[in-house]
């Protein structure tokens, strides 16, 4: 499969996925279960893991400028302080008890991050992580939905950490050996020529524990990788830091619960 296919399919699933309402169904069920018959716990450290503000087509990763604002209220009133990601790269239970440090990570390069979320972190001096897929910042995307590298490079001219989310966002317990070593060197290769950043954090794509099979977790260490996100804490493949996802059902109970670890065997579902 060439390069441009894997794109339009990765483009493809992302329009499927939005207008999926037994996706945004289960999603929105299951989470409100959890939160409901979950014991509260107290907060601990963890990195959240976000993607789009304000871009309402793209469905459960969606949330509202609004909502991300109160969020943020909310984990400084809890007594969290903002940290870069790496911070958090230590597995959170060697992190001291009542240890409250909470990082921020965005996922894809959607262009609200440019529009929306980096004048607001700038605002509350929040630093923060980009992971950007090449290939759509390539502009092989036919679209505007995604930033471009001159638009990245304004980004990391401001502080954003720039990191890989590989070069077309595929599934990769889909792809060959091949496949799977071309998406991470160059994704990576491209961050270095476009930007002059070498990067060793990738972000996995999905994220879900069945989306990382062994042979990328060796071919990302092989590329120069250290540290690969993934998603929940207790499901995460052996060796990646887990992040907790936020969804657009995530009101200020949910989000509460989240931050106590009540969604840390929780992942996203497609």
């Amino acid at each position: 499969m060439s390069l441009q296919e894997r794109i339009r399919d990765s483009l493809a699933w992302r329009t499927e996925m939005a207008r999926d309402r037994a996706a945004l169904g289960r999603a929105f069920t299951e989470r409100q279960l959890i939160a409901r018959t979950r014991a509260p716990q107290a907060p601990t450290s963890r990195i959240l893991a976000y993607h789009t503000v304000g871009m309402p087509k793209m469905g459960l990763n969606d949330i509202s400028l609004q909502r991300i604002r109160r969020q943020l209220e909310m984990a400084k009133i809890a007594g969290y302080r903002f940290v870069p990601a790496t911070e958090l790269v230590a597995q959170p239970e060697d992190t001291a008890p009542g240890d409250r440090r909470i990082a921020l990570t965005f996922d894809d390069g959607f262009r609200s991050i440019l529009t929306t979320v980096e004048p607001l972190l700038r605002e509350l001096d929040i630093p923060w992580t980009a992971f950007v897929c090449s290939g759509l910042a390539d502009g092989d995307k036919g679209h505007d939905d995604y930033l471009d590298w001159r638009e990245i490079e304004g980004l990391a001219e401001r502080g954003v950490t720039i990191a890989s989310h590989s070069v077309t966002h595929p599934n990769f317990a889909t792809l060959t050996a091949a496949q799977t070593v071309d998406e991470l060197e160059r994704s990576r290769d491209a961050l270095r020529d476009r930007l002059g950043i070498e990067t060793t954090e990738f972000a996995i794509p999905f994220g879900q524990s069945r989306d990382w099979p062994e042979t990328a977790r060796r071919a990302a260490a092989d590329a120069g990788y250290t540290t690969v996100y993934a998603q929940s804490m207790d499901r995460r493949p052996t060796g990646t830091v887990p992040r907790t996802f936020v969804t657009r059902f995530d009101d200020d109970r949910i989000f509460r619960a989240a931050l106590g670890g009540a969604y840390d065997r929780w992942e996203e579902w497609y």
